[in-house]
């Protein structure tokens, strides 16, 4: 059986504080630990939604915001997330130090998260930013990010979303692709 058909197992079965079967440690409050010491949450964060404030191309003072939401029983804070550029016929570039990350979402804006790190791999099209602290569980965040200027290609891009529990030696869980799609005035 696969290491995640068996953690899916795991989880459906838990139901006293602490189980402990096999090479796997899981606690309903605390994060999955593997016998080498990988770190995973125990139920993942997931993307809310992607949006663009302006969707036309060429544009320049757009941001994309990307909402993400933690479980009350993730197991562990959310310490990192990358943002890699999957699809999309422009290499979409960001300006690094616009990067911010808030409470809630565009709607329900609540106080600005401590960004730690933020970089980027032109190479794999991917931002990282690391919050500092990392995010309890139990809360909605979203991050903001402004691209140079709008693509020059209208179309599809996708942005696959990865998040990081806290911890050295972590494993990062794919949560889903962003959707942004982007079209000529003409």
């Amino acid at each position: 059986m696969s290491r995640v058909k068996h953690l899916g197992l795991l989880f459906a079965t838990t139901i006293a504080c602490t189980v402990a079967i096999g090479e796997y440690n899981v606690g309903l409050s605390q994060a999955v630990t593997l016998q080498d010491g990988t770190v995973y949450f125990v139920e993942p964060p997931s993307l809310v939604e992607a949006q663009a404030s302006y969707k036309e191309i060429y544009l320049v003072g757009a941001t994309y915001y990307f909402v993400i939401s933690i479980p009350e029983n993730a197991g562990e804070p959310l310490q990192q997330v990358t943002i890699n550029q999957y699809k999309g016929l422009d290499h979409i570039h960001f300006d690094l130090k616009q990067t911010s990350a808030f409470e809630g979402d565009r709607s329900h804006k609540g106080q600005n998260l401590t960004l730690k790190d933020v970089t980027s791999d032109p190479k794999t099209r991917t931002v990282s930013i690391t919050f500092d602290p990392p995010v309890t569980p139990g809360r909605t965040i979203t991050i903001a990010l402004k691209p140079e200027q709008n693509p020059t290609s209208s179309g599809v891009y996708l942005f696959g979303v990865t998040a990081f529990p806290a911890g050295e030696k972590v494993h990062g869980q794919f949560l889903s692709y962003g959707r942004l799609q982007f079209y000529s005035s003409r």
